[in-house]
């Protein structure tokens, strides 16, 4: 340990603590003399501690005191630790011979805590005094030389050196003065000479009680002596000192002590009278009584040991005599402590509010606890009495640190009741609670989520544009600005389409408006992620993918196909006289751009009137005669095919086509439209597809008799099982060949432009069954054979 002299009132020790807890890094001793001027440097305490005045202000350097009086600040600019307010040294500590003021020194960024202890220095700033100016004393004229006279003694408040150091007596030649070094300096009158009432009945003396101060004070007190005639014996006490001691709180009218007390004399003069001195016992006379008859000393004020520990008590006996003749005595009473003080907590907080992500050992408040009673009953342990992610961790002494002991998480709880309990060790235990608000503040440590995975929004074609096609939504669980939440639509690399021209989303709402009327003829799918950002730093987001499936819309009329898709052009069919009902005229072919039932169409004849030779299929748009021809027919006949779909409204096409009966199958051929037609149409590449097909056809015909003759050859002369072979040729210019285990329909139209060769292989039907014959591609019609009625040989 050492010191430095700061200024001629300071003085500072620095001593490093060997201490295993990390935040108590080290104490400072100081000194300062009581009653100096506010602002007054106590010590750099930021020298002292080794740390960087610049830093001081950042890292919240601060002095945490336990009281709710400052008397100590510190300048962050310079680090110097300085008077704060007016300092007391005997207000503080009364007539302690110590008196030393605990503070603590707490630097945040890390958490670092420095004990402080300030002496106080007691300056000579208190002259000492007698709680009487004067004081009367009588004394019988008979009184015998080395009689000792108990006197006033005085007061300083000061201590030490400071304190009374000596007594002194004016110059007379009856008395002189007897000063008494103990606890305390007291003195008595010691008579020198006889009196003699005749000559003096009173003497005047002065008093001086002088402290050892630099300079020194002194107090006067006057002294008036009145000699009276004689009383021959004086009191006297069994003892001249008792002893006894008694507990704190002890009922009022307790006895304490009986003190006794003789007297040689016979009658009044030996009559005895006990009563309490009333010199500088001012605080005695409110607690203590004495029997003056008996000497029985009785409790009438509160004992409380925090107060006195220990009462010097100057009891007087006095004799009936004239003049009356006293002596006295000294009882000690020593108060025993009793645990009647519950501990008190102090808390000092160091943050208003403690993170969510603190670690664990930050320090959000000091703890300080302190018992007036003594020994056990003053020793104090302190604990946490709830279940909380907190601890306290003991600094020094009665000093403790509220730690983090455990993940903090607002969401799951924003707010702390800690309740710290301090119980002493007395019997019964005495103890306090003191509670503690600890206010979790928010990081932003969660990411904004959506109700969903994946979102399917649906979207009607041709849907007006800025419309709200879907509202999306994500819920942060922070608070305030980690708690708000932006949505922005994510722009792929990868995707081909332009989505910025396609939808927009509101930041704030997250609302997804369309910018532009969706068809879904050209578009009927596309997709694309959401992105939800919370305003923390760093921001956390989270993304959704969103399909758009657009709705179809019955916005699409039906459009004919080639061959009767020329707009403006006339649309003519043959049929012979001998047509059977059911003849093949033509198929109407329609496409319709939309999707299901707006695409699902149905064909329909305008009827002319009286015309009811023919029929078309509603889903084919095959057109057939209904009946055989009569003489009464027209010979031309305009038909009308309203093509239509199944959306609301139905949108439908038409196209016209002529129909011209001929008498004979030879008499139909092709009727060529009237369609403007290049001279340089029939290019190269129509030749080859002419080839191509005749050339399919050549080798389909010759495949199929090569099938016939293996069939035949492996009969082995089995015919007479199964019927001959029948070739069937129909009206429409078709036909087919069959036998009994195998049929083969060839299809040829009898138009140009829409010959097909289509052959239908059956697969073995029964000797009753159909013949089907395919014709104009993807129809259907059917014939019946005879059934054959040779038996099947063994």
């Amino acid at each position: 340990m050492f010191s430095i002299d700061r200024l001629p009132v300071a003085y500072v020790v620095f001593v490093l603590l060997d201490c295993h807890w990390e935040a108590v890094h080290g104490q400072l001793s100081y000194s300062i003399s009581e009653e100096v001027n506010p602002g007054t440097s106590v010590g750099n305490i930021a020298k002292d501690l080794n740390l960087n005045v610049d830093d001081l202000e950042s890292r919240m350097f601060q002095i945490v005191t336990g009281t709710k009086r400052t008397f100590f600040e510190v300048n962050l600019k310079t680090g110097v630790l300085y008077v704060s307010d007016r300092i007391d040294r005997e207000e503080l500590c009364a007539k302690a011979t110590k008196c030393t003021v605990s503070v603590e020194a707490v630097i945040n960024i890390p958490l670092k805590l420095y004990r402080l202890e300030i002496n106080i220095l007691d300056v000579n700033d208190n002259y000492p005094s007698f709680s009487a100016s004067s004081q009367s004393i009588e004394i019988a004229e008979s009184t015998l030389p080395g009689t000792k006279f108990l006197v006033l003694s005085a007061h300083d408040a000061d201590v030490g050196k400071n304190g009374i150091n000596t007594y002194k007596l004016n110059q007379n030649e009856h008395f002189s003065l007897s000063v008494n070094k103990g606890d305390s300096l007291s003195a008595e009158l010691v008579l020198q000479k006889h009196l003699d009432r005749e000559k003096q009945p009173v003497i005047n003396l002065t008093l001086t009680a002088v402290d050892g101060g630099t300079p020194p004070k002194s107090g006067t007190s006057e002294i008036i002596i009145n000699v009276l005639d004689n009383n021959d014996n004086t009191p006297s006490f069994t003892k001249p000192l008792y002893k006894t001691s008694i507990f704190e709180n002890i009922p009022l009218g307790t006895s304490v002590i009986t003190v006794t007390a003789t007297d040689a004399d016979e009658g009044p003069n030996g009559e005895i009278s006990y009563s309490l001195s009333s010199k500088d016992q001012d605080h005695v006379l409110e607690i203590f009584q004495i029997d003056e008859h008996t000497g029985i000393l009785t409790v009438k004020g509160k004992i409380d040991f925090e107060e006195h520990q220990a009462f010097e008590i100057r009891v007087q006996a006095s004799d009936n005599g004239y003049p009356p003749m006293a002596a006295q005595c000294k009882v000690l009473i020593e108060v025993v402590d009793v645990n009647d003080n519950a501990p008190e907590i102090s808390v000092t907080s160091l943050l208003n509010t403690v993170r969510e992500d603190a670690s664990i050992g930050t320090a959000i408040a000091l703890v300080s606890v302190f018992d007036k009673d003594g020994g056990k009953n003053g020793m104090v342990n302190c604990k946490l009495s709830n279940d909380v992610p907190f601890k306290l961790e003991s600094n020094y002494k009665n000093y403790y640190s509220l730690v983090v002991d455990g993940p903090l998480d607002r969401e799951t709880r924003s707010q702390y009741n800690i309740s710290i309990t301090a119980t002493d060790e007395g019997s019964p235990p005495l103890s306090s609670t003191s509670v503690i608000h600890v206010h979790v503040s928010d990081v932003n440590d969660n990411r904004p989520l959506f109700t969903e995975n994946m979102i399917n929004v649906y979207v009607k074609e041709n849907s007006a544009i800025g419309a709200v096609i879907k509202t999306v939504s994500a819920i942060d669980v922070d608070i305030d600005q980690n708690g708000q939440v932006s949505y922005s639509i994510l722009q792929s690399n990868s995707n081909s389409l332009r989505l910025s021209t396609m939808v927009n989303i509101n930041s704030e709402t997250g609302d997804i408006v369309s910018l532009q009327s969706f068809n879904y003829e050209e578009l009927n799918t596309f997709q694309f992620k959401v992105q939800a950002t919370d305003s923390g730093v760093p921001p956390l987001s989270s993304n959704v993918t969103v399909n758009v499936l657009v709705l179809d819309e019955n916005d699409n009329s039906p459009t004919i196909l080639a061959p009767y898709s020329e707009h403006g052009s006339v649309n003519s069919e043959s049929i012979p006289y001998s047509a059977e009902a059911g003849y093949f005229v033509a198929k109407i072919r329609a496409v319709d751009a939309d999707s299901g039932y707006n695409a699902l169409l149905s064909y329909h004849l305008s009827e002319t009137k009286g015309n009811n030779l023919f029929r078309i299929g509603t889903s084919t748009g095959e057109i057939r005669t209904k009946r055989r021809m009569s003489d009464n027919d027209l010979k031309t006949h305009p038909l009308v095919v309203m093509v239509s779909d199944n959306g609301e409204p139905s949108l439908s096409a038409t196209v016209s086509i002529e129909v011209v009966v001929v008498e004979s199958t030879a008499d139909i051929q092709t009727q060529f439209r009237h369609v403007p037609i290049k001279e340089d149409s029939f290019s190269a590449l129509n030749l080859y597809l002419l080839i191509a097909i005749a050339s399919v056809s050549v080798i389909f015909l010759l495949s199929l008799i090569s099938l016939i003759a293996v069939k035949c050859h492996r009969t082995d002369g089995s015919f007479s099982r199964y019927s001959a072979p029948m070739i069937t040729t129909h009206p429409d210019g078709s036909w087919s060949y069959s036998k009994a285990t195998q049929q083969y329909d060839v299809c040829f139209s009898s138009d140009t432009m829409k010959s097909d060769v289509v052959v239908f292989p059956g697969p073995f039907p029964s000797v009753d069954g159909e013949l089907i014959s395919i014709n104009g591609g993807d129809t259907f019609t059917r014939t019946q054979t005879l059934p054959n009625n040779d038996k099947v040989r063994d």
